[in-house]
């Protein structure tokens, strides 16, 4: 699982990608709200957890970003404002969930689990571009009449670029989504 934290205070950052490391997840970190932003507009991250008092962009304003862009990235704010009217702001702007700091490893971990978990409720057995359709339970690539059966590799590249496919994607994405 590939997972996004955006907190400007590195020591908490590092923190929180080491909890989230030793449940072998994939963590890029972020310490600012534009920087976040932009890889939060990748797409290509399945959790994205932000603090919401940032510099540059607050958090509820990624979340309102990504929203305007059609990113569903599944969304935990992480803060230390616990007051009732900034967690009801933040699922009103389209968070996925909120917890306050300081906040236990394991209920984290919990979190997270059940945001993919919500994620994945539908379940898609083909991806269809154009005259393109690649059957995700066979590894298969049918254009027309033609198929062939694609390797791993071949295959991890057709998902990722059919999944994405109004983005151009650079060759760094690839090898970050890919290998």
């Amino acid at each position: 699982m590939n997972i996004l934290v955006v907190d400007d205070e590195k020591n908490i950052a590092y923190a929180i990608a080491q909890i989230l490391e030793e449940q072998k997840w994939q963590v890029t970190m972020a310490y600012d709200g534009q920087e976040g932003l932009d890889l939060a507009l990748s797409g290509y991250y399945d959790v994205a957890i932000l603090d919401i008092m940032l510099p540059v962009m607050n958090g509820f304003e990624i979340v309102q970003k990504m929203r305007a862009n059609k990113i569903e990235t599944p969304t935990l704010l992480l803060s230390a404002l616990d007051e009732i009217p900034d967690k009801v702001k933040g699922l009103n702007v389209g968070a996925d969930d909120y917890m306050t700091k300081p906040f236990s490893a394991a209920e984290l971990v919990a979190r997270i689990n059940a945001l993919t978990r919500r994620k994945g409720e539908v379940i898609v057995h083909e991806l269809k571009y154009d005259d393109l359709s690649l059957q995700l339970d066979t590894c298969e690539l049918y254009c027309a009449s033609q198929h062939i059966h694609l390797g791993y590799k071949e295959f991890e590249i057709m998902k990722h670029l059919m999944s994405h496919p109004e983005m151009i994607t650079s060759k760094d994405d690839l090898i970050v989504s890919v290998w």
